[in-house]
């Protein structure tokens, strides 16, 4: 895959990093707020136990500005079957291929492109793509929308609350 999205500088997140994935979480938070999405990671999510059992299996990322070693992306990708994506309503799956889920990608908000370099990571490793986002997250709608993802239906993620859910076909 070629560089064009710096994909180099995402590496699995590391425990002594805790305190600043978190704050790029309370930055994102903040963003969501500011943008009108008053009900998304809400109530301590996503909390640092969450994190820490991303980490443990080996399925948070972070990224890191080369030039400043600044903290400016985290997330979490799991390949392989997602159970909340089990159901889908209003829609269905493009396809039942194997595929990758983005989960809990948040920005510092410092610099823009995090997304794109989030996807091209991901890109790197699976055919299908899925992710979800909350129905007030307008911004994110777009973005995905913009980055070639489908909106296929709506899933339920473990508290029982509705997600719009996308889908890109990667090859």
């Amino acid at each position: 895959m070629d560089n064009q999205y710096d994909t180099d500088n995402i590496f699995l997140s590391r425990k002594e990093d805790m305190e600043e994935i978190m704050s790029v979480y309370e930055s994102a938070k903040a963003f969501m707020r500011k943008e009108g999405n008053m009900t998304q990671w809400t109530g301590g999510y996503p909390s640092e136990d969450v994190i820490l059992r991303d980490m443990e299996a080996g399925n948070h990322f972070s990224y890191k500005d080369p030039s400043t070693g600044r903290l400016l992306m985290v997330f979490s990708f799991i390949k392989g079957e997602d159970p909340t994506y089990t159901r889908i309503e209003d829609g269905q799956w493009l396809n039942d291929e194997p595929y990758g889920t983005v989960h809990r990608i948040a920005s510092a908000g410092s610099k823009g492109g995090m997304l794109e370099k989030c996807l091209g990571y991901c890109a790197g490793q699976v055919d299908n793509l899925r992710i979800d986002t909350h129905a007030d997250n307008l911004t994110m709608q777009k973005a995905l929308l913009r980055n070639g993802f489908s909106r296929c239906g709506i899933i339920y993620v473990a508290d029982g609350s509705p997600r719009i859910a996308y889908q890109k076909i990667l090859r």
